[in-house]
């Protein structure tokens, strides 16, 4: 299911260039998803740290969820994350 690499990293690259471990990442019970948050997901999953379906079921986010994320740092940079935006990016 996933396009990006599965083998598991002990850290990736994190969207402020530091190392990222699973350690980081943003607690599995979080609820208010700020921009840093969602790009460290995002990371983690590109990098291989994380599947899709492992971030999914930690953070209880669809992969629909998710993978709007990950197209609106494509198409946005970290700006296209900001939900006060979402409704002019995704136009």
């Amino acid at each position: 299911m996933s396009e990006y690499p599965q083998p598991r990293y002990r850290y990736v690259i994190g969207p402020d260039g530091t190392p990222l471990t699973l350690a980081d990442l943003p607690p599995a019970d979080t609820k208010r998803w700020v921009i840093r948050r969602k790009a460290e997901v995002v990371a983690a999953v590109r990098g291989g740290l994380l599947s899709i379906d492992e971030a999914c079921d930690r953070y209880t986010l669809t992969v629909e969820e998710f993978l709007s994320w990950n197209a609106l740092i494509d198409r946005h940079g970290l700006a296209g994350l900001r939900a006060t935006k979402v409704q002019h990016y995704r136009a």
